[in-house]
Order: structure tokens, then sequence, then C-alpha cells
């Protein structure tokens, strides 16, 4: 074995777990990003021309990135060391980055340094990879699942390739468990799967590769082992239907995954669900229950129906919906349909779906769980939405006019010879923090987009709005209007 066969990834180990063994070596194996994949794009030439960018891969779980690295690796004959931003600190860098630099000077070889979870490292560790990168040291491939404009430190990024990832469609998923059924790397055509297991295979995935195939193994391995028990005590097999069996660890990864059971083993829904332990929802993910689903969880949130809400929030994880979705969905409820009425619904939803990016299922489903709880039983109001649209329209129509002068920015030379800034009060210096004056432009002067109800919170917001208008137009407004705060 050379040398660059033990430090890159190498062939599959045939009896590593089915997602390692089917690990793509080239580009042309990859399932799924077509986008990244065309001829002259930046990842073809980084891995066919052996450059030196280094690359920032962002996307979902399941989608390739580790993969690429892998490819990037091996196409360019480099050495490979890889990194978990969760466990690796500013130490572990510097030895990586020392040992390649040394092995650069003795041998020419350049490291390719892996990153996982690089949103994970802290400013200062993030920073301690810019002199390795920018001096070609190492070619660093760092993935994250986390918006990298928020999450890698802008010097670092700016030197590097940010490549996109999408999660895979269903028919990549398809396509993916097709091959690890054929490939001798995989099962080698020793197991055959129904529609229905198939379906629910890509069901369960959700758009990651790993998700499938880890399934996938679970209900090929539990049927090969039915197969083998059958062919050993003479009984008819029950390779569709059987029981997974406890003592199912062989590994068919050299093509003869069925040992000397004859013919391919029939892999069915019920012994899938069995080896997974779960059930196949009927969902899809794509089609009318889709937006079925998605339309009675929201409405029942809105509705105030907690029970029924849960129910659909089970029903979309148990059936493979991206989490992420679901998610959004409640953030945009949060503002729609409660609003001002409770503000702290927008906090709450925001924090889940922040949850469930730093601790993934099925541990998020909880923090999911506590804020459909929160969001379905919180006061209604669609105010918000109401004022955005009427705001929006009036814009749409052309009712903008000029900004009034007496706001316009008044701090370069020559503003106040052309009366930016004259007039204009500021609300501090006064004893209730607001004065009569007018901000929006004249034509939109006596405009009220923003209609409280009288729901939760917003009931005090509407005797806050009344008290403001009231000062900044000059109209009589009740004399102790409260300042808006906390409901009591």
């Amino acid at each position: 074995m050379s040398l660059f066969d033990a430090d890159v990834p190498g062939l599959p180990d045939s009896s590593g777990p089915l997602a390692a063994r089917l690990r793509p070596r080239n580009l042309d194996e990859l399932v799924g990003q077509r986008h990244l994949l065309a001829a002259g794009s930046p990842l073809r030439r980084l891995v066919e021309g052996g450059g030196m960018t280094s690359v920032v891969l962002w996307g979902p779980p399941g989608t390739g990135k580790t993969t690429l690295a892998h490819i990037v690796s091996r196409a360019s004959r480099r050495r490979f060391r890889e990194l978990s931003a969760v466990t690796a600190g500013v130490k572990d860098v510097r030895a990586v980055v020392d040992e390649a630099r040394g092995t650069l000077s003795m041998s020419g070889v350049r490291t390719v340094l892996f990153i996982d979870e690089v949103h994970r490292f802290t400013r200062t560790q993030q920073d301690a990879l810019l002199p390795s990168v920018e001096k070609g040291w190492v070619t660093l491939v760092a993935a994250t699942t986390e918006n990298p404009f928020f999450s890698v430190v802008s010097p670092l990024l700016s030197r590097s390739l940010l490549l996109t990832l999408e999660p895979l469609t269903d028919a990549d998923i398809v396509e993916l468990i097709e091959r690890a059924v054929r490939d001798p790397r995989g099962y080698g055509g020793a197991v055959e799967l129904t529609g229905e297991a198939r379906e629910h295979l890509v069901r369960l995935a959700g758009g990651d590769a790993r998700r499938a195939l880890t399934a996938l193994e679970a209900g090929a391995e539990a049927a090969l082992e039915g197969a083998r028990r059958s062919a050993a005590t003479g009984s008819p097999g029950d390779g569709a239907t059987g029981s997974p069996g406890d003592g199912a660890t062989g590994s068919p990864g050299d093509g003869d995954g069925a040992g000397d059971v004859p013919g391919p083993v029939p892999l069915g829904l019920e012994l899938l669900e069995r080896a997974v332990d779960r059930a196949a929802v009927r969902y899809d993910r794509e089609g009318d229950q889709h937006y079925d689903v998605v339309s009675a969880f929201i409405k029942s949130m809105r509705g105030g129906d907690v029970d029924a809400a849960l129910h659909y929030l089970a029903r979309m994880l148990e059936a493979g919906e991206d989490p992420r979705f679901v998610a959004r969905r409640m953030v945009i409820l949060a503002s729609e349909d409660i609003g001002m009425a409770d503000p702290g619904a927008l906090g709450v939803a925001v924090s889940a779906a922040q949850a469930l990016e730093l601790v993934g299922l099925p541990e998020a489903r909880l923090a999911l769980g506590q804020a459909v709880i929160h969001l379905t039983l919180a006061p209604k109001s669609n105010a918000v939405i109401t004022a955005m649209d009427a705001a929006a329209a009036d814009v749409r129509a052309g009712r903008l006019g000029p900004v009034p002068s007496h706001l316009r920015d008044a701090h370069y030379r020559g503003a106040t010879r052309l009366g930016h800034g004259a007039g204009y009060q500021y609300p501090h210096d006064h004893p209730e923090g607001v004065v009569r004056q007018q901000y929006a432009p004249d034509v939109l002067a006596r405009s009220d987009y923003y209609r409280p109800s009288e729901h939760g919170f917003e009931r005090r917001a509407a005797d806050r709005v009344r008290f403001l208008r009231g000062v900044l137009r000059g109209q009589p407004s009740p004399p102790s209007a409260p300042p808006a705060g906390d409901e009591g």
C-alpha cells in the first residue's frame, strides 16, 4: 500500500456500515448535487485540476459534504486529515497544520484538512486556520449545516469557495437505494425490495442519503438473517414478512450477502418497519397529503386545538418531513397569526428552529413540540400581517412621497445648507419620550396601518398606539396612557 493509499480514504471496507461501503469514489458516482457537477464547474476544476482552493460546503445532513472532502483528497492524491469541530481545539488544528507543513517541505505532498461542523468552532479557532489556508499549507474543506455568512468568520469565508449542497430529491434517494441493492459493495443483488418498502425508505430518508442507507441496511440484514435461519432449519423463508433476527450482524460487502441462501431475498414493508422500528406513515411529501397535513397543522395551531396540532407535528416528523420546513412554518405563524397578542411567541418559534439546528432529531422534536404547544395556546391576532399588507399596498400603488426634510441625514458637509435635519426634535429631550412631530411622508401622514386587536398583550399595545398617535399628531389623548410592557 502506498503512502497515498494510507493517507487518503481508500476503497470501502467490506465489513463497514453500508453508507461507508458505498461512499462515492469520484464525482461521477455522486448522487444528487447536479448543480455542482457540470463540466467546468468550480468543484470539477478543484477535483480534476488539483487546485489549491479551500472550500466551505454548506448543506443539510446526508447530502455529501464528507464524501466531497474524500473525493477531493483522492482525486488530487493528497494526504487526508479529518477533525470534528465538536471535539477538536486550537491545539489539534495547529498539530495538523504543523504536520502538513512538514510533509509539504519534505515530500511536496499537500494535505486536505476536512473539518466537520466548522460552525461549532469559536472565532479564535477559525482564526487559527487562516495562515495555513492563506499560505497553501493545507487545502481546507469545511462542512457546515448552518448559514456560513453567520457561522464562519469573514476572513476565512473570503479565502474559500462556498458551495451550497441541496437536500437529495426522492428520485436521488431511489437511485441510491437501487445502487445499494445492486452494487457488489452493497448487497450485490442478494436483496430484492418491494415497491412499498422502497417508498417507505424514501419517506424515512427525508433527503438524507445516510439515513436512507442506514434504514436499508437494518431491513436487509434482518431479511438475510431470517433467510439464513430458514435455510439452516429447512423451514419456509419469510423474507418479506419475517421478524428481524437478533444476530443479524453479517455484512454482504463482497457481493455474496446472502451467504448460502439461494436467490435474492425479498424485503417487504412489514419487515422493514420492524427492522427500523418505525411504522410507515401514508404521506407523500410532494403530493396532496403534504399540503393537506401542513395546512391542517397550521389551522390547528391558529384555531387553538393543541392536541390536533401535536398529532400533525408527529405525523410529519414520523413521515420524514424536513423538520426545518416545519420550524419555518411555525416562525411564520408566530407573526402572521399571533403577532403582538403574544410578542414572545416569535422568540419561542425561533428558539425551536435554532434548537433543531443545534441538536437535530430526534431530540429536537421536544423543542418543536414545546413551541407548538405555546403557539397553539397563545392569544391570536393577525394585525401584523394586515398592517404589512396595507403598507405594502400603498407602496405598490405609488403612495411614497419625499422623506420630510427634518428627518433627512444631516451628517455630511452641505446638508445644513439644504435644510436637512432642521427642526428635528430629539424625543429623549422630552419628559414622555415622545413629541409632536411628523415622521411619515405628507401623503401618508394620517395612515393607520397597525390596528391592534383586543387579545392578549395587544390590548395594552392598543392603548399605547392611541397615546402615541395622539401626541405625534397633536390630537387629544387620555391623560394616563400606559407605556408598552409585559401583560399583567
